[in-house]
């Protein structure tokens, strides 16, 4: 799985590698994570508590994060994940560095992801969790095609599970 590359007109997209650490830990910001159930780690020793796992899930493919880079320049982006993928309902996620918000990144790495499980595994749907309140990731899921299934709330925030069919 580790030689696993795909590719977008703008994008380059792998699985993670530990040397992505840095950059990944360099991007997240409390603006990036409003939106995600989790908190932003502290420090990059907090973070390594998080990433050391991650390897591993993606080498017994229980769970993929994926590392999307500029085609043009390689800085990174963001990371797609794909958890539960043993499952035929896998959940998608995505985060893009700020900069990168609004410029149709998240719709064509999250598509790029659909088509590749899609073919790669047996997808009944993928659930796509989103915050209510996350318009842009929303717009993603319906997009594809995704519709609102179930609501779940967090310390953080309400959100909606798309179901979103398999390409």
């Amino acid at each position: 799985m580790r030689h696993l590359q795909l590719s977008t007109r703008r994008t380059s997209i792998r699985p993670f590698v530990p040397e992505d650490a840095p950059d990944i830990f360099a991007s997240i910001s409390p603006d990036i994570t409003r939106f995600m159930a989790w908190h932003p780690p502290e420090t990059e020793a907090a973070f390594a508590g998080v990433w050391r796992r991650w390897p591993k899930a993606i080498e017994d493919g229980s769970e993929f994060h994926f590392t999307a880079r500029y085609k043009d320049d390689n800085r990174f982006l963001g990371i797609i994940g794909m958890h539960a993928a043993l499952t035929d309902t896998p959940e998608l996620g995505i985060w893009l560095r700020s900069e990168a918000h609004g410029l149709g990144f998240g719709r064509e790495l999250i598509g790029t992801i659909i088509g590749w499980a899609s073919a790669s595994f047996s997808i009944r749907y993928f659930e796509y969790p989103i915050a209510e309140e996350n318009i842009a990731s929303r717009r993603i899921a319906e997009a594809y095609g995704g519709e609102v299934r179930e609501h779940r709330s967090n310390a953080k925030y309400r959100s909606v599970v798309y179901h979103i069919p398999p390409k």
